[in-house]
């Protein structure tokens, strides 16, 4: 199986944050992937780095979004990126590698 991971940094008490985790939500229906919320609040590195930029969406590791998520655009990142990690398994697996 394909391996995607989407990450939210936020904080608990933040709207912005709250609409973020429904769109992702929503399309994780559709589409399957590891979902992480990470609490900014719960270090202070952290909240250091992103107070003032919640949320912050990363897909698999790569910053995609900040403060609002446009579901269709969401959709299509992760839809590529799922492509993508599935094109580099299928060529690690034909060179005989294991992904």
């Amino acid at each position: 199986m394909t391996k995607l991971l989407v990450e939210c940094y936020g904080k608990k008490d933040c709207c912005l944050c709250k609409e973020a985790k429904e769109v992702i939500g929503r399309v994780r229906e559709e589409i399957p992937f590891q979902f992480k919320e990470v609490d900014i609040q719960s270090s202070e590195d952290l909240f250091r780095r992103y107070k003032e930029d919640v949320p912050t969406i990363f897909i698999n590791g790569k910053k995609a979004f900040k403060f609002k998520v446009d579901e269709e655009e969401f959709r299509k990142k992760v839809r590529k990126e799922f492509i993508k990690a599935g094109i580099v398994r299928v060529w690690n697996k034909s060179r005989g590698y294991n992904s």
